[in-house]
């Protein structure tokens, strides 16, 4: 699917406010709402617009501790990682990755203790290392048109 400038007006739009009004999402994307419901449909169809979420903290929530893991599993291992990570509530992010780690996770714990339980129950699959969150000063964004040089 080609992307013009208003797919990608309304795509911003959907990204700030996925709950925006569809005549919000129209004018955002200079098109009727009749053409902003069928452009949302083909979006969604393509697998351009892959869902629609809500954004939790999760301090809020009682996880007042996040952490980038990365962990270097050996290859018969793997599966039975990624089945016990897609079953643990802990990881919220999980990316296969190249260079001294297989997989990256962003991952929550309610305490310290809580995320050293959840690193003993995952080193059964490999070595892996750690990273403790501090501040976000850049927050997950969404993806904008990528600008062509003149």
């Amino acid at each position: 699917m080609e992307l013009d400038d208003k797919a990608w007006r309304l795509m911003a739009a959907l990204q700030a406010d996925a709950r925006a009004p569809l005549k919000t999402l129209a004018q955002a994307a200079g098109l009727s709402v009749p053409a902003t419901v069928e452009r949302l449909r083909r979006l969604q169809e393509v697998g351009v617009v892959r869902g629609f979420h809500a954004h939790i903290d999760p301090l809020a929530v009682g996880y007042g501790v996040r952490a980038m893991v990365g962990i270097n599993a050996p290859q018969p291992g793997k599966q039975a990682l990624l089945d016990k990570l897609a079953q643990s509530p802990e990881v919220l992010e999980c990316h296969h990755v190249a260079g001294n780690d297989s997989y990256q996770m962003l991952v929550v714990a309610t305490d310290l203790q809580d995320l050293e339980r959840f690193l003993s129950d995952i080193n059964r699959w490999g070595e892996t290392r750690t990273a403790i969150i501090f501040s976000t000063p850049i927050e997950r964004r969404g993806v904008v048109q990528r600008r062509t040089k003149v």
